[in-house]
């Protein structure tokens, strides 16, 4: 699998080692740097974390992120340039679990305020039966719910789902520990911080608010996608996420899970197999065919590009919104 392709650990250890002289410089002037007005130099692995750093940290920060527009995370390969410029991050926002190659590079850098999304909310199992898909209501996801509750704060275990993002109410969780985190790191701003954060979870709030009323009254309440990452979004608006492949977006389907799918496309009603920007649509086009189904994109946020339908997390979740509510048949 693709996701777990991880950078040499000789690449990581010389890196960081390149690393060292710029980080004790950096340790021991943090302070007085930013009190002659410097910004707080934040560095987040992808696109959501980017969001809130940027969004929380306003002028007050300089973000800047490891994964590029266009780049598929879970894919992500750090050059030994990158992974030794993490020594000179005031504070790095990441999520342990989506990521191994960052998750390595963070343990190694030596940078004290790290903060790993993973640990601000509760982690869930989605998307990794065995035949890859999620059942929204039943005993197996009561299990599944129970595992996450179990191990929560532990987003390297298998089976958990890191995708957290994809459920506004959560991202908001994490919002607020970000938020508390850049309050520590640079305590002269932590009024500004506050007032972001709270502001940005008056945003989520009406988002979630939105897709409750969005979605409270459809014609079926199945979705199948590629990409298994809508399993928090699905469990909190009372749907089904049926995914052709597991949370890996590059997984090929096997046989028995493509002839599955035939079935419960047809007693679920569903309408539309959706796909993703920053992955291949053959899967779902093909399988659309074969259905005589329609395709649509239901973007998993985890970058922006030209291709997004939103400038940023809010615009786009409010597109995948509309993809669901036309999809599912919202009275």
């Amino acid at each position: 699998m693709n996701v777990r392709r991880l950078i040499p650990t000789a690449a990581v250890a010389g890196a960081a080692v390149l690393g060292l002289t710029t980080l004790s410089a950096c340790s021991s002037s943090d302070a007085a740097d930013r009190g002659s007005g410097d910004k707080l130099n934040v560095v987040a692995s992808f696109y959501p974390m980017q969001f809130l750093a940027e969004e929380i940290g306003g002028s007050h920060v300089s973000v800047t992120t490891l994964t590029k527009p266009g780049v598929e995370p879970h894919d992500l390969e750090l050059t030994p340039r990158q992974i030794g410029g993490l020594g000179d991050a005031d504070l790095i926002l990441f999520l342990k679990g989506i990521q191994p190659a960052v998750d390595d590079a963070v343990a190694q850098s030596g940078v004290e305020n790290t903060v790993d999304a993973a640990k601000l909310t509760t982690l869930e199992n989605h998307g990794t039966e065995v035949d890859g898909h999620d059942h929204g209501h039943d005993e197996g996801e009561e299990h599944a719910h129970e595992e996450g509750e179990e191990h929560a704060h532990e987003g390297e275990e298998a089976g958990a789902d890191p995708h957290i993002w994809l459920d506004p109410v959560k991202y908001a969780e994490v919002a607020e520990g970000v938020g508390k985190s850049l309050e520590k790191a640079d305590p002269d701003h932590a009024a500004d911080y506050r007032k972001n954060t709270d502001t940005l979870v008056g945003e989520l709030n009406a988002l979630n608010t939105a897709y409750e009323t969005g979605l409270k009254d459809t014609a079926t309440t199945t979705f199948i996608t590629t990409h298994s990452a809508f399993g928090y979004l699905a469990e909190r608006y009372g749907l089904t996420q049926e995914g052709i492949a597991g949370i890996d977006p590059e997984a090929e389907p096997s046989p028995a899970r493509i002839n599955e799918i035939h079935g419960v496309a047809e007693k679920s009603r569903a309408t539309t197999v959706f796909f993703e920007t920053l992955a291949s649509d053959k899967t779902a086009k093909t399988l659309a065919k074969d259905l005589g189904l329609k395709t649509g994109v239901l973007d998993p946020l985890e970058g922006i590009t030209d291709k997004s339908e939103g400038a940023d997390y809010i615009e786009v979740m409010k597109s995948n919104l509309a993809a669901l509510q036309k999809a599912l048949g919202a009275k």
